[in-house]
This record gives structure tokens, sequence and C-alpha cells, in this order.
């Protein structure tokens, strides 16, 4: 007889594929990045873990972030049970410019155009910049949220003075990017100069030339 707990912390995956409808069904098939629906509600997975215990009894714990509300929260089921698929679909879309509390994108294909407010976007507003191509989350035709790539590159606008030879990476100082974004950068960072940024964290990854 099995007396242990055995934890299998599944690995992250990545999903790119656009127009597809996520088929979860059996919540041991969820994934990081699926979708899944209860009642109005429609939530992505952000982590996934498999508990097992004895006789091959276990449980599936999620945490899971709510798309209408961004409220994160976490979910429990027994291993095996049943969970409504999410009909989401990711389309391509290119970001123009704000009004206001609005942000109108087109799509690249069609060259229509669009609003998504601000409540709907959330804090990662913040890395957008003129012409930037994202991947809207959307279910029946109505726009849950926006994905980035995992990183992005900026101009740095505006920057405190560096200490005259000063080439440690380990020293920050604030700057303020060519779209708005502050970030913390290394003190040999100047005005004019490119850096790479983490979409997921903030912060800078490390400095690009050319």
């Amino acid at each position: 007889m099995e007396t242990g707990v055995e934890t299998e912390i599944v690995e992250i995956y990545t999903y790119s594929v656009l127009k597809s409808k996520i088929m979860a069904g059996n919540v041991n098939e969820l994934r990081n990045g699926a979708f899944i629906k209860e009642g109005k509600d429609i939530f992505s997975v952000v982590t996934y873990e498999h508990i097992k215990t004895g006789r091959g009894s276990g449980n599936i714990k999620l945490k899971v972030k709510n798309l209408r509300s961004g409220a994160v929260i976490e979910k429990s089921y027994i291993t095996g049970a049943r969970v409504e698929e999410a009909n989401v679909d990711k389309k391509k879309a290119q970001f123009l410019y704000r009004d206001g509390d609005t942000y109108s994108f087109m799509d690249p294909q069609t060259f229509e155009q669009f609003s998504v407010s601000a409540s709907v976007l959330g804090d990662q507003i913040k890395y957008l910049k003129d012409g930037l191509d994202v991947l809207l989350i959307v279910s029946d035709e109505e726009v849950l949220g926006m994905e980035l790539p995992m990183s992005l590159v900026y101009t740095v606008s505006e920057t405190g003075p560096g200490e005259k030879g000063n080439t440690v990476s380990n020293v920050f100082k604030e700057a303020t990017m060519d779209n708005g974004l502050m970030v913390k950068v290394p003190m040999f960072m100047k005005v004019g100069e490119k850096i790479k940024v983490d979409t997921r964290s903030g912060e800078y990854i490390e400095r690009v030339k050319g």
C-alpha cells in the first residue's frame, strides 16, 4: 500500500494556435495556457499541479485567471473530473494608437480597425507601442484580453547620468522608454540606446546593439 504523496508539476506550454477551440473535457488533460468555462466566466490556466496519492487517486490544483475580471484564484478538482471547454480564439492585431481609455487596433488581414477598452487589456497596456503586433484573446467576438511577446525592444528616451567608466550591470537607475514605460536599467545605459524588456515582469533583460 502506498502511503507517500508524490507531486508532479507539469511543464509550461505556449499556445500560439490561432482560431482554435481548446478541447479540455477531462481536467487531467489541461495544461498551462488552456481555457475553461464556468457559467459566464472564462478562465485561463496559469499553473497546473497534479498531486498523486495512494492507489492512483489524486487531485488537480489549478491557478486560473478570470479573463473578464482579471482576478486570479485557485481551483481544485478530483482526478478525472470533467470541465467545460471554452471556445476561445487568438486573433492577430496591430496596435495603432490610444484615445483616452480606449486603444485602437487593426486586423492585418482585413485592415478593419476596432477599439478595446483599457479595462479589458489590463496592466499590459504599458507595453504597447505604435505598430506592435499582438494576439487578442477573443470569445464569441468579445475581446477578453491580450497576449504579448515574452520580450520587447524599446529605446531609452530619458534617464539619469551614469557614473563615468561604470560598466557594472547590477547597479540600476530609472529610465523612461520611447512609449512612456518605466524600467530600471544598468547605470551604463544612455539615452538613445535600445534595451530588451521582459513583458512578464517588466524587468530589463539586456542591451540591444544596432
